[in-house]
């Protein structure tokens, strides 16, 4: 039996996950992700690179089941590695509602989706960061309670408490401004 038999040869164990398949299918994003924590979208290039040079740096003995949670915690933790040497952490401000993909289908519903986008923002913002964290992880990422936790550090239960404050929270302003169905004493369903 030979070395490469033997599996001395390291070309013949596994390397990391497809690393363009994974930048094809988690790079947007992963950008918007670090883009809301570094508050810079050339900041959050660079996180993502990041990211992904140590996805090709991976042992290839660790597991990818968990690939998005996994990018997304080393995304998470870098990004708040850049800020913290900045110190600088930017919310989302007034320039999210102008970070809409190009392609708009007509002047009225650009109109009413910027303002949409513009209500929401200015609602978020008003949550705690640790919320609108997980709000953004849960809805606009897919991720469950357990890999929310995994990203961020937090308990399952406390991501889970998170959400149903700023839900709550978001649903309470909504209705407030007339945004919502279900206001008053009038409720269909």
């Amino acid at each position: 039996m030979t070395d490469v038999d033997s599996g001395c040869d390291r070309s013949d164990s596994p390397r990391p996950p497809d690393v363009p398949a994974a930048l094809a299918a988690y790079e947007g994003p992963l950008l918007a992700y670090a883009r809301r924590i570094t508050g810079d979208a050339d900041r959050a290039r660079d996180v993502v690179q990041d990211t992904f040079l140590k996805l090709w740096q991976k042992p290839p003995d660790r597991s990818t089941d968990r690939l998005a949670q996994w990018l997304f915690t080393v995304c998470r933790n870098r990004a708040l590695d850049v800020c913290r040497k900045e110190r600088r952490m930017m919310l989302l401000s007034d320039q999210a509602g102008r970070w809409l993909p190009g392609a708009e289908p007509n002047p009225a519903e650009a109109a009413a989706s910027a303002e949409a986008a513009t209500r929401v923002a200015d609602a978020m913002a008003d949550l705690a960061p640790n919320q609108q964290e997980v709000l953004r992880l849960k809805f606009q990422h897919g991720f469950s309670y357990r890999e929310i936790a995994g990203i961020t550090g937090l308990s399952a239960s406390n991501v889970g408490y998170l959400l149903h404050v700023g839900i709550k929270a978001l649903r309470s302003k909504f209705q407030a401004l007339g945004l919502l169905a279900g206001q008053g004493s009038s409720h269909h369903d």
